[in-house]
C-alpha cells in the first residue's frame, strides 16, 4: 500500500501547491528563496550534465528519448530543439501543461516532442535512451527494482538516472529538515544506495558508462549513465 499512498500523494501535491512552487523553480524568475534558487541551479547542472552526455556522443538528432517524470519540460524542450524525438511524460496534468505552453513558446516545430500524463508504470513503447531525472525520490526502496526494471524494458541502449544518495550526513539533514515542517513541506523523500540501483542495472543487462556527484548547499543528486551490454 505504501507504493499507492506515495502516488497517490505526489499527483495531489504536483496538481495543487508543488505545482505552483516547483513552477517557480524551474522557471527563470527571482520570485523566489535562496533555497529554491539554490535547488533550481543544483537541477540545472544535472539538466546541463545529461545534455553534455549526449552530445559528446554526437548522434543527438538521432535519438528516440523517453523522459520519464518529465516536470515542466526542462529536459524534453532542449532535447527536442536539439532533434531529438522525444517521447515525455508526467504523472501531473499541470506540469505536462506547462511544459506544452513552454514548448509552445521556445519550439518552432513541436512535432518532435509528445507530452503526455502517465504513471510511469503504465508507459510502453521502446525508446533507444529512456532518462529519469529526480524522480527515483518518490519511490521507496522495496519499489525501487520494479521500477527501475521497468524504466530498464523501455530502454534498447541507454538509460540516463539521477537519484538522491544515501549517506549518513544527507540522511542527518534530511531528519533535522523533518523536524521543521512548514509551506515548503514537500512529498516523502526517499535516498538510495547507488550500489543497490548500480546492481539492479547489472541484473538488467546495462553497464556504467558514466556517473557523477552533483551537489550544491540544498541539492544533491548522483547521476549515472548505464548502457546495454550488446549496444
Amino acid at each position: 500500500m505504501q507504493a499507492i499512498d506515495d502516488k497517490t500523494i505526489v499527483k495531489d501535491y504536483f496538481n495543487s501547491k508543488g505545482f505552483d512552487r516547483w513552477r517557480r523553480i524551474y522557471g527563470d524568475g527571482d520570485d523566489i528563496s535562496k533555497v529554491q534558487l539554490d535547488i533550481r541551479n543544483g537541477h540545472q547542472k544535472t539538466i546541463d550534465r545529461v545534455l553534455s552526455w549526449l552530445r559528446e556522443d554526437g548522434n543527438i538528432a538521432e535519438l528516440s528519448v523517453f523522459d520519464a517524470g518529465c516536470g515542466v519540460g526542462s529536459l524534453s524542450i532542449p532535447l527536442a530543439k536539439a532533434g531529438a524525438t522525444v517521447y515525455a511524460s508526467d504523472i501531473s496534468e499541470k506540469m505536462v501543461g506547462e511544459a506544452k505552453e513552454r514548448a509552445e513558446k521556445s519550439l518552432p516545430d513541436t512535432s518532435k516532442l509528445i507530452l503526455e500524463t502517465h504513471d510511469l508504470e503504465t508507459v510502453e513503447g521502446k525508446y533507444h535512451t529512456v532518462i529519469c531525472l529526480d524522480v527515483l525520490i518518490h519511490y521507496p526502496p522495496k519499489e525501487l527494482e520494479q521500477m527501475l526494471g521497468h524504466l530498464a524494458s523501455l530502454a534498447e541502449s541507454r538509460l540516463i538516472l539521477s537519484f538522491a544518495p544515501f549517506t549518513v550526513c544527507l540522511m542527518l539533514l534530511k531528519k533535522v529538515g523533518e523536524l521543521f515542517p512548514g509551506p515548503s513541506k514537500t512529498t516523502r523523500a526517499y535516498m538510495h544506495h547507488k550500489f543497490d540501483i548500480i546492481d539492479i542495472l547489472e541484473q538488467k543487462g546495462f553497464i556504467i558508462k558514466r556517473k557523477e556527484m552533483i551537489g550544491t548547499r540544498f541539492y544533491f543528486s548522483y547521476l549515472l549513465e548505464a548502457v546495454r551490454k550488446n549496444s
